[in-house]
């Protein structure tokens, strides 16, 4: 093959140009506190809670909502939004928190302590097995059968450790918590403002508009230059839908405010995709007594999870949950540049609060019982252990619907009473 006629200036000449181009890497945006993920490339954060991260496919995407329906007493929901906004302390991101319950300010006096020295827990986290002392109170003796059971913060350790340890029995230290870029916006504190011919009430649409002015003020849509490095903004907004929001959708079924709740979310999407920014939003599904409404608030949420506390209900004194305080529910996962969202290993997911840390294992529930039918005259103790159904002579099965051993029963047709007769008496 002939070599390319180069020009005088040695480079080759047009009619010879190529299609290859030189592989550059791609510049990825450098915030502390973020980093890709494996599956699409999105810029994840912490939620604060690792256990969390890892059920919800790595983190938090930057421009998501993430929907936490609150347990009935707002305990556990309320923490996980103190652990959202540690997380966004330690790693230096700003802050927004909205409430109409609570000052915000008594909120942020309540964040845990982040774990300097967490040792221990790495290596819990990383599967290492720890010799039992019998002195120590906080050692615990499983069944050999559960040793090998994987948790839920395993698949964590394996990889880059992300998100940081906090401690709940300590709050943050005031010094920590005043570094801090933190923006407020307190309910019953807030003037009233005309919508106009927003579908909004007032409240709502207040709150929509101080969120929009943050996130412009502070270039977080790239409208103006960041004055540093350039960072991410946490909204954490707490208890949307409640009556001190001036929303009627936890009082009646059908509310006169239905889409209210719904447009807000639909618009704070909006401003989360075109910026740096995540939220949280807590929201009393267990008030709101439309399912319908609730449906459409979770479609509209990228990531949805429900926090099942056993707190005041039967599940408190079941055996089977005697190692957990509540469960957690996972209702929709994210699906950003992809058909198909992350499945977590397993749906059977509990959540505890030690001393010190919250954290998010898989339950592990007994499987349902099977219904053995037996003659009257059988005593119990036929069915023993050792005689098990499928070796017991007198032991009938239970056929579900569909299944059953006779053909003429799956298509619907009932046996003739005649053939039956003899098909008893031949036995």
């Amino acid at each position: 093959m002939a070599a390319p006629v180069r020009g005088m200036a040695g480079s080759p000449s047009i009619g010879n140009t190529t299609s290859f181009q030189k592989k550059t890497r791609s510049k990825l945006v450098s915030i502390p506190g973020t980093r890709p993920s494996v599956q699409n490339g999105q810029l994840l954060v912490s939620s604060g809670v690792s256990s969390l991260d890892y059920v919800i496919g790595g983190g938090l995407a930057v421009g998501t909502l993430l929907l936490v329906e609150e347990d009935c007493y707002d305990s556990y929901s309320r923490m996980l939004l103190k652990y959202f906004l540690a997380e966004g302390v330690v790693c230096g991101h700003e802050l927004f928190l909205a409430s109409a319950r609570d000052h915000p300010d008594e909120i942020m006096q309540e964040l845990p302590s982040p774990i300097v020295d967490d040792v221990a827990g790495m290596k819990i986290s990383e599967g290492q097995s720890q010799p039992s002392d019998p002195e120590n109170p906080d050692t615990m003796k499983i069944a050999w059968r559960y040793q090998n059971q994987p948790r839920v913060q395993t698949a964590l350790a394996s990889s880059v450790r992300f998100g940081h340890y906090y401690d709940v029995s300590k709050t943050m230290e005031p010094e920590l918590r005043q570094a801090a870029k933190c923006h407020s916006f307190y309910q019953l504190q807030e003037t009233p403002v005309t919508t106009g011919s927003s579908p909004l009430p007032s409240p709502y649409h207040a709150l929509l508009k101080s969120i929009q002015t943050v996130i412009r003020k502070e270039g977080f849509d790239g409208s103006t230059p960041q004055s540093k490095v350039r960072n991410v903004l946490r909204l954490g907004l707490h208890s949307l839908g409640s009556v001190l929001w001036g929303d009627d959708v936890c009082c009646k079924v059908n509310p006169a405010h239905c889409h209210a709740l719904t447009t807000f979310l639909y618009a704070l999407r909006g401003l989360l995709r075109t910026s740096l920014s995540v939220a949280m939003v807590t929201v009393p599904s267990h008030l709101i007594q439309n399912r319908a409404i609730m449906g459409r608030i979770i479609r509209l949420s990228d990531t949805a999870i429900a926090l099942e506390s056993f707190r005041g209900s039967e599940k408190e004194t079941n055996p089977l949950y005697k190692d957990y305080h509540g469960l957690l529910h996972v209702c929709q996962l994210p699906r950003l540049n992809c058909l198909s969202s992350e499945v977590p290993d397993t749906k059977d997911l509990a959540f505890k609060l030690k001393r010190k840390q919250f954290t998010i294992e898989s339950s592990l529930r007994a499987p349902a019982p099977a219904f053995i039918f037996r003659p009257a005259s059988q005593p119990a103790s036929a069915l023993s252990p050792q005689n098990t159904p499928s070796t017991h002579p007198t032991a009938l099965r239970v056929h579900s619907y569909g299944t059953s051993p006779n053909p003429n029963e799956q298509r619907g047709v009932k046996t003739p009473p005649r053939l039956l007769t003899s098909a008893v008496s031949g036995l």
